[in-house]
């Protein structure tokens, strides 16, 4: 039998802390059929207490003592200068140190990407991490990035989105070859601005290395046209806010109209188990989990308000990327991007 995969917790970490993230850690060693091993960061009395009401947990983890927890409103220059010894600090350390193969918080966004960018250093001459959306659609899953940390891209930021997409989408959705398209204002070659052009060339010259499409536009993501979308940090967190909020709309409008009358209550109670279904699909907690791509290292974001079930998504994708070989991968491929001769912006942090 192989060696358990360890995965580092920040236990403190969101809005709910121990009272989630713990049974989150039970259901996930669960689901990864119990070779996994995990240590627990964060006030030591808080969490013993807190594992010997989890069962089976006590067996499966370790605590590790941290003194405090990074603020959910912390800037990510405050996180780095005081956030020494806390439970995301340390929690990302443990990778670091190769104790563990992920880490996973629940914690602010800003600070966990400044963290671990400090801690783990980026990829070849990557600059900064690019988050990732997992995202529900007509076909299965669409992974999307970047999602939030880099508002301007110049063309080779994009190119290298999508490198990491693609390792990405094959370590964590299991497509052997996945498909990459360009998000842009329409499909024809002379659509867009000019980084988008000229990354849609550079793509195109990167022959064997990622499965290209091309452009595609926003109604695509939905209808699952390609497995990996990528686009600027802007764009890419002004869409994914943008379908948020649709789905929070359409189950209201949908509970509304299913609970207007004698009649509608009748037919939802017919069509429960479709609804029951497409719920399901939607639910927020079914795809949890936002990794940080281009790090030398494996970080996982789970959402600050997620449930048990979420917490244990994010855990269950970190261990898919720490026993993949994610990082390994997109070093190599990154070695056959073509220069393009354009000096790269500078790029700038919606956290």
């Amino acid at each position: 039998m192989s060696d358990p995969l360890v995965i580092s917790v920040d236990a403190m970490g969101g809005d709910h802390g121990p009272s989630v993230i713990l049974p989150g850690v039970a259901q996930a060693s669960a689901m990864l059929g119990g070779n996994v091993r995990f240590l627990l960061h964060g006030d030591a009395e808080q969490l013993a207490a807190a594992t010997r009401q989890t069962p089976g947990l006590s067996s499966i983890s370790e605590i590790r003592p941290s003194v405090g927890v990074v603020p959910m409103d912390a800037k990510p220059a405050q996180a780095m200068r005081r956030g020494k010894g806390t439970s995301m600090w340390n929690a990302v350390e443990s990778v670091k140190a190769g104790e563990a193969g992920a880490a996973v918080s629940a914690g602010n966004t800003g600070a966990l990407m400044a963290i671990s960018r400090l801690a783990l250093r980026m990829i070849d001459d990557l600059d900064r991490p690019a988050l990732v959306a997992n995202w529900p659609t007509l076909a299965g899953v669409t992974s999307v990035l970047d999602v939030g940390a880099n508002i301007v891209c110049d063309a080779q930021r994009l190119v290298e989105f999508a490198i990491m997409g693609t390792a990405y989408h094959r370590a964590a959705h299991k497509v052997a070859h996945p498909t990459v398209g360009l998000l842009n204002v329409g499909t024809e070659h002379e659509k867009g601005h000019e980084e988008v052009r000229e990354a849609d060339r550079l793509l195109r010259d990167l022959k064997g290395a990622i499965k290209y499409h091309g452009f595609v536009e926003g109604d695509d993501i939905a209808k699952g046209a390609v497995d990996v979308v990528i686009t600027d940090g802007f764009t890419g967190n002004v869409a994914l806010k943008t379908a948020e909020g649709l789905a929070r709309f359409f189950r209201a409008e949908l509970r509304a109209t299913l609970t207007a009358n004698l009649v509608a209550k009748l037919g939802a109670f017919v069509a429960s188990g479709a609804l029951r279904q497409m719920s399901e699909r939607l639910n927020p907690s079914t795809i949890n989990g936002g990794p940080f791509l281009g790090l030398n290292g494996v970080v996982v974001k789970s959402h600050g308000g997620a449930d048990a079930r979420g917490v244990a998504n994010a855990i269950r994708l970190a261990a898919n990327l720490g026993g993949s070989d994610i990082i390994a991968e997109v070093t190599r491929t990154l070695a056959r991007r073509t220069p393009s001769g354009v000096a790269p912006l500078k790029a700038r942090t919606i956290a």
